[in-house]
């Protein structure tokens, strides 16, 4: 029989239902949320995705705020989104703020929600970023036979061949996924590496571009694709340099071009490096609210 995703609307009046005596059973994790939000509708998604991975291992409860003020008031809710992790009918854990998949994923694994080729994974990147490369893709195809379902591990592949330079092979594995996994969080950061690295063979190079920026700070078509030229050696802090100067004082370069650029390189980043996409998330909702 096929396992179900445990995911719920809940309400003040159905929450002893579907959490409390549900937390006697599984973890049960709570977001208190607010329609309004995209911010919530982000996490939700995250979650959402999770619990079907992990069907029946942990319950999804959505607590929309607005409509239910009692539990709002209960658990002292503030600011939303909020998770609240539920163990035996007490709420054990709270997390407040954006929580990217790799967050979400670790909170799960702290109540033993977990894959252990997900372990694998782990230590094939730690071998990748030390530079044992094949070690790292021998232990992922291990992995992938162990577990044939995680396609995950053909994902971390799609990384690596990019890391090494090899675009025809990581856009070839990419585009045989799943369009589940293509329209993953990571399936959209890879595809957003690919593009920036085609985007940046169409310009003049990063040397002849930083020449143009540095005579003239005004060059805006050069400041771009030096951004670009940047992205694509994952130097995501000075990419971000030139663009956030675009977006100040020239905002509607392209009909926006800057800020559609910055939303790229966040959605890229968060994946794996999640502090940096809050960074650049707060410094880009300062800029608009002045």
């Amino acid at each position: 029989m096929t396992k179900e995703a445990l995911v719920f609307d809940v309400s003040d009046s159905s929450y002893g239902k579907y959490v409390l005596l549900n937390s006697h059973k599984v973890p049960v994790v709570v977001a208190f949320e607010g329609a309004w939000s995209e911010h919530c509708m982000y996490v939700a998604e995250i979650f959402t995705s999770l619990a079907r991975e992990f069907a029946e291992s942990f319950v999804f409860a959505r607590v929309d705020v607005d409509q239910n003020p009692e539990l709002k008031e209960k658990y002292n809710i503030e600011n939303v989104p909020t998770l609240a992790v539920f163990i035996d009918g007490e709420a054990v854990r709270f997390e407040v703020g954006v929580l990217e998949e790799k967050e979400a994923r670790a909170l799960l694994r702290d109540y033993g929600i977990y894959n252990e080729s997900d372990d694998m994974r782990q230590r094939a990147r730690e071998l990748h970023v030390q530079g044992e490369t094949p070690q790292a893709i021998t232990l992922l195809a291990q992995a992938m036979k162990k577990d044939p379902t995680n396609t995950r591990i053909a994902l971390d592949m799609v990384q690596i061949f990019i890391d090494m330079g090899e675009y025809s092979e990581a856009k070839s594995l990419l585009g045989r996924l799943p369009e589940i996994d293509r329209d993953s969080e990571t399936g959209k950061s890879l595809a957003g590496q690919l593009w920036i690295i085609e985007q940046a063979g169409k310009t003049q190079g990063a040397e002849k571009l930083a020449v143009s920026v540095a005579n003239d700070p005004e060059d805006f078509d050069a400041r771009f694709d030096l951004a670009i030229c940047e992205m694509s050696r994952h130097d995501y802090e000075h990419a971000m340099e030139q663009l956030f100067y675009i977006l100040e004082h020239a905002p509607d370069y392209k009909e926006g071009a800057a800020r559609e650029m910055i939303v790229t390189i966040i959605n890229m980043l968060a994946p794996e490096n999640p502090e940096f996409a809050q960074q650049f998330r707060r410094k880009l909702s300062g800029l608009l609210s002045q």
